[in-house]
């Protein structure tokens, strides 16, 4: 049993899977409620500036914590940066094969398809993107296992870091599910219904990785390939579409602000 477990009512409680349950059920809560009200009251500006904090937040969790945190494990030098050569390119592959299978109809898109063709394309879509969320909700809540069974502090960065990214993608599939056909109340439910494989997620890597901790270090890496992967390859790209100074300056002190968040929660450790 873990030292730091209490005893209540003849069980064992572990304060960190308490820790990974009220974080995925909170960070899948939030994030798509907070997406939702974007979505449907259309702040654009607000998801804009959502996306620089973001970067701010993903790159400091992996720069400064994560991947800090793997390498003083005392694992392999080599076996770690291997594995995040791996996890970069797994992530370039899997957005490889979204963009190929993905693709969006609208009703009057200028292809001439049968008539109700469209609409029972976008309805296809809806479904897809519940079931790749889902899958991808479940792998964060491992991610957020393995990040409080390393450190505390940690899982509360990487959460946030996974929050922080959640939203700005949230949206993104309100508009597809509200495009598909889905009313603004079930698209919120089956969404959040989506979200909470995180917590499954969670007590599968709680179970798995407190029995096999020498695996640590390495989900760590793997999970900061896809934050460094994400924060570089598409939330970068898109900021940077808006190059005026005007456009540039808020991005760039949201990045700041970012970064102060994640150190302010790990006392700049």
């Amino acid at each position: 049993m873990r030292p730091s477990q209490v005893r209540s009512r003849g069980f064992q409680i572990d304060p960190i899977l308490i820790s990974i349950l009220l974080a995925t059920t909170i960070g899948g809560v939030l994030s798509i409620s907070a997406a939702a009200v974007f979505s449907f009251a259309l702040l654009s500006k607000m998801v804009e500036r959502m996306v620089s904090l973001s970067v701010g937040i993903m790159l400091s969790t992996s720069l400064l914590h994560a991947l800090p945190e793997a390498f003083e494990s005392g694992a392999d030098p080599r076996s770690l940066f291997a594995t995040l050569l791996a996890g970069l390119l797994a992530f370039f592959m899997l957005e490889k094969f979204a963009i190929l299978r993905h693709s969006h109809h609208h009703e009057g898109d200028g292809h001439h398809h049968a008539h109700g063709h469209d609409k029972r394309e976008a309805g296809k879509a809806g479904w897809m993107i519940l079931l790749g969320d889902g899958m991808h909700n479940f792998t964060d809540g491992i991610l957020i296992a393995a990040a409080f069974l390393a450190n505390p502090e940690l899982g509360i960065v990487t959460g946030l870091a996974i929050i922080a990214h959640e939203i700005p993608q949230e949206i993104g599939d309100f508009i597809v599910l509200l495009n598909a056909g889905f009313s603004r109340t079930r698209a919120y439910l089956f969404n959040l219904l989506c979200s909470l494989m995180a917590v499954a997620g969670g007590l599968l890597g709680y179970f798995t990785l407190d029995r096999a901790s020498g695996l640590i270090p390495y989900v760590l890496v793997f999970a900061s390939s896809g934050f460094l992967y994400i924060a570089v390859s598409d939330l970068m790209p898109q900021m940077q579409r808006r190059a005026t100074v005007r456009e540039s300056i808020p991005q760039v002190l949201l990045i700041g602000v970012g970064v102060l968040i994640v150190l302010f929660l790990t006392n700049g450790r």
